[in-house]
């Protein structure tokens, strides 16, 4: 099926050209932290799970595909990648099992209602207003800077969403571990599972995918390294695991 793309839109394959996702050509485009995450995330059976700011809706797309019984609800407050997200869904058949939502993350549980996820994924702004480069288009400037919305509200909105037991799971950089578990703590998410992302074995983390638990407790699992490459330069196993 070819969709008809708008004239600053094209087509990309997901899942070794399984599925297929809308992206803008100059706009905000997914990349290997939202795959890492899709993996990382812990999806229980029967799952109803939510992904806060979806941009392309690439993390919702790749969680319905690797887990068939989960019910996806995917979060984006610009309209023009809302409606992007949602023609991706329709594009790869999945409208059974996702639905698209415009609306602030802010807002979230006036819209679902609280305690009604059992899994939150996020991958969230990065970069902290006044220390980057200002990104040239708004839907860059929204998705990887913290101008719209703070992680610590990010945060909230998740405990709100989140049953008692439930997970929030992000990828972060690495230098900033320190504000996410600081955010995750005051928001009552106690933080249990971390994996530094390493783009090869000898080089310090540039990544951190993290998740917290509603109410959990407080022992913090240490997970192996993900190495992104080898020595050699090629791909590691793991990551051809994670993109095929």
């Amino acid at each position: 099926m070819n969709p008809e793309l708008k004239s600053d839109e094209r087509l990309d394959e997901l899942v070794q050209g399984k599925a297929s996702i809308l992206q803008k050509k100059h706009g905000f485009r997914f990349g290997t932290d939202a795959v890492l995450l899709a993996d990382f995330a812990l999806i229980k059976p029967r799952s109803r799970v939510i992904d806060l700011g979806t941009g392309t809706g690439v993390i919702a797309l790749l969680i319905a595909l690797k887990h068939l019984d989960a019910r996806v609800f995917a979060l984006e407050l610009q309209g023009d990648m809302a409606d992007m997200a949602r023609r991706s869904v329709a594009l790869n058949d999945l409208e059974d099992r996702i639905d698209v939502l415009e609306g602030d993350i802010r807002s979230a549980m006036r819209l679902f209602g609280p305690g009604a996820f059992d899994q939150v994924v996020c991958n969230p702004p990065y970069n902290q207003t006044g220390r980057s480069i200002l990104p040239e288009s708004e839907n860059k400037l929204l998705s990887r800077m913290e101008e719209g919305i703070s992680i610590e509200e990010i945060c909230l909105s998740a405990f709100q969403l989140l049953k008692s037991g439930g997970r929030l799971s992000v990828v972060f950089p690495a230098q900033r571990l320190h504000d996410m578990l600081f955010a995750m703590q005051k928001a009552r998410l106690a933080p249990k599972r971390v994996r530094c992302v390493q783009p090869f074995a000898d080089r310090p983390p540039k990544l951190i995918l993290l998740d917290a638990v509603k109410h959990g407790g407080s022992q913090l699992d240490w997970q192996p390294p993900l190495i992104l490459q080898n020595k050699d330069g090629n791909y590691t196993e793991e990551w051809h695991r994670i993109y095929d």
